[in-house]
């Protein structure tokens, strides 16, 4: 039996077809004619451009980009030479197209229509994220490694220091006394840190269910409200439709909690400080779910804002990595762990942080399967 192929059976059936294909893809792709306006836009274009596709078709590209831009000069190449080009991270950032629009360009000729050039275009942003999540995860991995070792090779030893101190403790002064039980605090204090890295090393499947991500977050701040974060206000901006997260509840908590905590030490005494918890539906990016082949996007954005003083700019792109810490006492592996899990749910977590405003983003998958058992109403805005 021969695998059956889908052919169009005419002409519009195969223009439809190509459209929703084109439209499918999550990027800008534009197509510019010889003249230099914009003969095609796919949604994602319309969207990128913030016009849609009859709008910018009535005009040449240059009216869309910044005066001078490296795009033009790319397209005269192109259409020179009849053989397509890369350029990566080219600036875009415009009044009309926003801050920040650094962009990969792929610029090829399309030889049916001399003059004619596709131009694809790929938001660094995204790119960046993905480059992010495979460093954080390359970070995880070795902390792994460590952890393992650190298991076998230290807290064995450790537990021989404890023992010989406990013993002498019955046998000396009390000056001496104090010194014994210094050994002891201190072999207790390592042991704890080892035990925290052991977490690195849990490498087992783990149960996940579609949860409802704001009963996660009630929990939270319940916590935070009981304890660390006693006397801050803690505010809710929740999208009541988000569909079910397909995560492990307990280790959600334990990311959000650590979120949460870090919020409230950068706020620390502040009279006006603030700590909001907000829920939305983006559109994704897609990522590799880590152990499959399965790809998805995250459409789901939890954030943890808090008006603290912010992020050095130094530290912000090594945030994730283990041992990194602005505190005097902290370990620097608290988001390390969170990175960890996010990454192991095949998902993403980042910062965004300047002064008096700090962001910790977190973008998920969600469910395929059925809506949450634990589904509450949830109004916008809701206040602590």
């Amino acid at each position: 039996m021969t695998e059956k192929t889908m052919v169009p059976e005419s002409a519009e059936a195969a223009s439809e077809l190509s459209l929703a294909v084109l439209n499918a893809i999550q990027n800008p792709v534009i197509l510019v004619d010889e003249n230099g306006h914009v003969a095609f836009a796919n949604w994602e274009a319309e969207s990128f451009f913030g016009a849609s596709a009859n709008h910018l078709a009535r005009h040449d590209i240059s009216a869309f980009i910044p005066f001078g831009s490296p795009l033009l000069t790319l397209i005269d190449q192109v259409r020179e030479r009849r053989a397509p080009v890369n350029e990566y991270r080219v600036d875009l950032s415009s009044p009309r197209l926003g801050a920040d629009k650094l962009v990969d360009l792929y610029v090829a000729p399309v030889l049916s229509q001399p003059g004619s050039v596709v131009i694809v275009f790929q938001e660094r942003s995204m790119a960046d994220k993905i480059d992010r999540q495979l460093t954080h995860r390359a970070a995880a991995r070795s902390v792994t490694g460590l952890a393992s070792m650190l298991a076998h090779e230290i807290k064995n030893p450790l537990s021989g220091i404890r023992g010989a101190a406990q013993l002498l403790e019955s046998s000396v002064t009390d000056e001496d006394r104090a010194l014994t039980r210094l050994i002891c605090d201190e072999t207790d204090r390592i042991v704890s840190l080892v035990d925290r890295m052991e977490v690195f090393s849990d490498e087992r499947p783990v149960d996940r269910v579609p949860l409802n991500i704001h009963s996660v977050l009630d929990h939270v701040k319940a916590i935070a409200k009981a304890g660390f974060a006693r006397g801050i206000k803690i505010t809710e901006n929740y999208d009541p439709s988000l569909p079910p997260v397909y995560a492990n509840r307990d280790q959600l908590v334990q990311v959000f909690l650590n979120l949460v905590k870090n919020a409230a030490e950068a706020i620390g005494d502040r009279p006006e400080g603030e700590i909001m918890l907000t829920t939305a539906y983006r559109p994704g990016i897609r990522l590799s779910v880590a152990g499959t082949r399965e790809k998805i996007s995250l459409p789901l954005e939890f954030c943890v804002h808090d008006n603290g003083p912010g992020v050095p700019s130094d530290l912000l792109p090594h945030l994730f990595d283990p041992f990194i810490t602005t505190k005097t006492n902290g370990s620097g592996l608290g988001l390390a762990l969170v990175a960890k899990i996010i990454g192991g749910h095949g998902g993403i977590v980042e910062c965004d942080s300047q002064h008096s405003r700090t962001t910790f983003r977190v973008l998920m998958p969600a469910s395929k399967g059925r809506a949450a058992d634990d589904v509450i109403p949830m109004t916008k805005g809701t206040n602590a």
